[in-house]
């Protein structure tokens, strides 16, 4: 299996999305089991989520949930021009 169509079905998987037709949760992980590539992938990917997550939140605010709806649009919107950091 390419590992592109894997790397796709991790990022909705890590969204919350429905996996591509044709690719099962056992499939995914098996390839994961059998690929450091994507093992490496899905990690930075993981964290990068995280990442943002905690960004997204005001100052002393609990964090979105990682791959929560709303996420990217708070970070965009605190670094839109004219906003001033915290």
């Amino acid at each position: 299996m390419l590992c592109s169509r894997i790397r796709t079905a991790l990022s909705a998987r890590l969204d919350g999305e429905a996996l591509p037709p044709g690719l099962t949760a056992r499939r995914l992980d098996d390839h994961l089991a059998g690929c450091q590539d994507c093992r490496r992938w899905d990690a930075r990917a993981r964290a990068l989520d995280a990442a943002l997550g905690s960004a997204c939140a005001p100052e002393g605010d609990v964090p979105p949930p990682a791959g929560g709806p709303g996420s990217a649009e708070a970070l965009l919107a605190r670094l839109r021009p004219g906003r001033r950091a915290g």
